[in-house]
C-alpha cells in the first residue's frame, strides 16, 4: 500500500504562497531604455530646471554689465488742461486749452572708477560658473538616473536568482521525500528541505518588493507615473582608457571650472568694492518743450523749449567706514573662493583616485564570480547527485545550495557594480568614457 505524502498542509500552503503573491502584483508596466530614463530626468529633474534658470539669469546679469557702459534715455510727455484762463510758463491760455509738456533725457557715466569694468567682469565669470555648474548638473541627474536604472535591473536579476533557488529547493524536496518513501531518508531531511524552500520563498517575496520600490523610484527619477521596467542594453560597455583622464579631468571639471569661475566672479567683487575709493564722472543732455502745440504737431516758437548738457563729478571722501567693511568682506570672500578652489582640484583628484580604482576592481570581479557561479553550480549538481545515491548528506547538499545562490548574487552584484562605477566616473570628469 502507498504511503502518504509527508508534506504538512501548511508546507503545502507555503509552496503555492510565491506564486500566488507574484499573480496578484502583476501589472503592465512601462518599458524604458537607458537613454529614455535619462532624457526625460534632464527635463523633468528640479535640479537640472534651476541650473538653467541659473544660467538664464546670469547671462542676463552680463547683459545688463555691459549696459552699464551704455547711456540711459528717458522720454516724458504729460498734458493738462485749465477751467479757467491763466498764465503758465510765460504762456497765456484760455479757458478750456491744454497745455503739452514732453522731455527727452541722455544720460551716460563717463568714469565709475572701474566699477563697471569690474562689474562685468564679475558677470561674465558669473555666468561662467553657471555654464558649468549646469553641466555638472545634469552630469549628476545623468548618473543618479543611471543609478536608479541599474538598481530595478540589479533587483530584477536578483528576482531571477530567487526564482532560480525556489525551483532547486523544491528539486531539494522532492528529491528527500522520495528517499523518505523509499526509507533512505528521515523524516527530519523532508522537514529541513521544507524549511528552506520556506527560507527560499521568503527571499524571493522580498526580491520582488526591492524590484517593485526599485522601479517606482526610476519612474518618479523620469517624471513617469506609474512603475516602469528597464530594459537592459544587449551589450555590456568596454573598460575605458584612463590614459590622462586625471589631467584632463583637474584641468576642465565642470566642478573644477565651476569653482575656478567662481573665484574669479569674487575677485572682481574686490575691485568693485575699491573703486569707491574714486570719483565718478557723469555727463547728461536733456531738451524739453512746453506750451500749446500737441507734440506730435511739432514745436513751434510759441512754445517754451529748453535744452541741457550737464557734467557732474562726485566723490565719497568719507562714509564711516561702509567702503573699508565692503572691501574687507570682499577680499575674504576672494580668498575663500580661491581656496575652494583649490580644494575643488584636491578633492577631484582623490575621488578619481577611487573611482578608477572601483572601476577596475568591479571590472575583475565580473570575471571571478562568473567563474564562481560555474563552479557552484557543478558543486552543486554533483551534490545533488550524491545525496540521491545516499553518498552525501542534506546538509553537504544545502551549503552547496547556499554557496550557488551567493555566487549568483555577488555576480548581479558585480555586474551592476561596474556600470555604476562607470556612470560614477563619467559624471566626475564631466564627459562620456
Amino acid at each position: 500500500m502507498r504511503q502518504s505524502h509527508p508534506l504538512t498542509p501548511a508546507a503545502l500552503a507555503l509552496v503555492a504562497l510565491v506564486p500566488a503573491a507574484a499573480a496578484q502584483q502583476v501589472q503592465q508596466v512601462r518599458q524604458l531604455t537607458l537613454a529614455e530614463a535619462v532624457q526625460r530626468a534632464l527635463e523633468v529633474q528640479p535640479a537640472v530646471v534651476e541650473a538653467r534658470g541659473t544660467v538664464s539669469n546670469a547671462g542676463w546679469q552680463k547683459r545688463a554689465a555691459y549696459g552699464a557702459f551704455l547711456p540711459s534715455l528717458t522720454l516724458g510727455s504729460s498734458a493738462f488742461r485749465q477751467n479757467s484762463p491763466s498764465i503758465v510758463n510765460g504762456l497765456s491760455a484760455t479757458a478750456g486749452t491744454y497745455q503739452y509738456s514732453s522731455s527727452l533725457s541722455l544720460s551716460l557715466d563717463l568714469f565709475t572708477g572701474f566699477r563697471r569694468l569690474a562689474r562685468y567682469r564679475n558677470a561674465a565669470a558669473t555666468e561662467d560658473a553657471a555654464d558649468a555648474g549646469l553641466v555638472n548638473q545634469r552630469y549628476q541627474v545623468t548618473v543618479a538616473t543611471q543609478q536608479a536604472f541599474f538598481t530595478a535591473l540589479a533587483d530584477e536579476d536578483l528576482v531571477r536568482v530567487a526564482e532560480a533557488q525556489v525551483q532547486r529547493a523544491k528539486e531539494e524536496l522532492q528529491i528527500s521525500v522520495n528517499k523518505f518513501l523509499a526509507g533512505a531518508a528521515t523524516r527530519s531531511d523532508t522537514l529541513t528541505s521544507t524549511v528552506d524552500l520556506g527560507t527560499a520563498q521568503l527571499t524571493l517575496l522580498q526580491a520582488r518588493a526591492n524590484l517593485a520600490t526599485a522601479q517606482a523610484n526610476l519612474a518618479r527619477q523620469a517624471g513617469i507615473d506609474g512603475p516602469v521596467q528597464a530594459v537592459p542594453d544587449s551589450q555590456r560597455p568596454a573598460l575605458p582608457d584612463t590614459t590622462g583622464l586625471r589631467a584632463a579631468a583637474v584641468a576642465g571639471a565642470p566642478v573644477v571650472v565651476q569653482a575656478d569661475a567662481q573665484a574669479r566672479a569674487a575677485s572682481a567683487a574686490v575691485w568693485d568694492a575699491r573703486s569707491q575709493y574714486l570719483p565718478t564722472v557723469t555727463a547728461g543732455f536733456s531738451t524739453s518743450s512746453q506750451g500749446l502745440t500737441e507734440p506730435w504737431s511739432g514745436f513751434d516758437a510759441g512754445n517754451r523749449n529748453l535744452n541741457q548738457f550737464r557734467i557732474g563729478l562726485s566723490w565719497t571722501l568719507f562714509n564711516g567706514f561702509q567702503r573699508e567693511q565692503t572691501a574687507a568682506q570682499n577680499v575674504a570672500s576672494a580668498d575663500l573662493a580661491r581656496a575652494q578652489a583649490a580644494d575643488t582640484r584636491r578633492q577631484l583628484d582623490a575621488q578619481l583616485t577611487q573611482q578608477v580604482a572601483a572601476l577596475f576592481t568591479a571590472y575583475t570581479q565580473i570575471g571571478i564570480t562568473g567563474a564562481n557561479v560555474a563552479a557552484a553550480t557543478e558543486a552543486r549538481r554533483v551534490q545533488q547527485e550524491r545525496y540521491r545515491l545516499g553518498a552525501a548528506t542534506l546538509l553537504d547538499l544545502l551549503i552547496a545550495e547556499a554557496n550557488l545562490t551567493q555566487a549568483a548574487v555577488n555576480q548581479v552584484q558585480a555586474r551592476y557594480n561596474y556600470l555604476n562605477a562607470r556612470a560614477q566616473l563619467e559624471a566626475l570628469v564631466g564627459r562620456s568614457l
